[in-house]
């Protein structure tokens, strides 16, 4: 089995050879088939409203309604950027719903060497009229079953898709995704989820930056993770990598205090 590469990510601004032409598929026929956000089903319209695409090859969710909260990988450093669209509004991201705002700037995480503080957020022209995606700001909510959403690919360097899918993951302790990762995990600040045991559910590539995310205790959402890194897609014995916003919401905050 390949060792895991951390530098890979689950984007295409970290995989550019990979996916560096966008490609929108329609949504498989047969409901057995791989799909985006491997072992995933189709998302219903406005489910997921806080939802976003960017046009990299990420995902992101709506930290604000003007500010979207991604990968660190996913961008190229801080500063003034009209570089990236981002599309939220509607699952189908051909769609007539679809809402498409440019970037203005970007904040990537301080430190940031591809080694743990994988988040990053961006500054839009203009807000989105779309609720938006608490984040938690202690590890109350770190275990558990969690939801990941996103429009990427159906198998590992596979395209990237057009409707968005999801599936749920269950927590993985910090000692076994060490077990998998070595030191390339950090546990100070990243968090794990995923069926070691059988595979075949997980983030792909393409979902970079998108939330991994689960109810509150009032039955609302709520975000715990940044899809980050991880083995491949699925494979058995190595469950994704998400950052943990817990140990980062402090830094999130007063990066997002700046872009307001």
């Amino acid at each position: 089995m390949n060792q895991p590469v951390r530098t890979i990510g689950r984007g295409a601004a970290a995989g550019a050879a990979v996916l560096a032409v966008l490609s929108l598929q329609p949504a498989p026929a047969s409901a057995t088939a791989p799909e985006p956000v491997v072992g995933g089903t189709r998302v219903a319209e406005g489910q997921y409203p806080f939802m976003v695409h960017l046009s990299q090859g990420c995902g992101g969710s709506l930290y604000a309604k003007d500010i979207v909260l991604t990968a660190a990988h996913c961008v190229t450093g801080s500063g003034a950027n009209t570089s990236i669209t981002a599309t939220a509004g509607s699952v189908d991201l051909q769609g007539p719903n679809a809402v498409h705002i440019k970037s203005t700037q970007v904040v990537q995480a301080p430190g940031y060497d591809g080694k743990g503080k994988d988040w990053a957020l961006i500054k839009l022209a203009s807000p989105f009229e779309l609720p938006t995606l608490p984040t938690v700001t202690d590890t109350a909510y770190d275990k558990g079953t969690f939801t990941i959403a996103g429009w990427g690919s159906t198998s590992e360097d596979g395209a990237q898709q057009r409707y968005l899918r999801q599936a749920t993951v269950p927590y993985v302790a910090d000692a076994q995704c060490g077990q998998a990762y070595g030191t390339q995990f950090h546990a100070e600040d990243e968090i794990c989820a995923g069926d070691v045991d059988k595979g075949g559910v997980d983030t792909c590539q393409g979902d970079s930056g998108g939330p991994m995310f689960r109810k509150d205790d009032q039955g609302a959402w709520i975000q715990v993770g940044i899809v980050s890194f991880g083995q491949g897609c699925a494979e058995k014995g190595y469950p994704g990598v998400y950052s943990q916003v817990s140990a980062l919401s402090a830094d999130i905050r007063a990066a997002a205090a700046t872009l307001n």
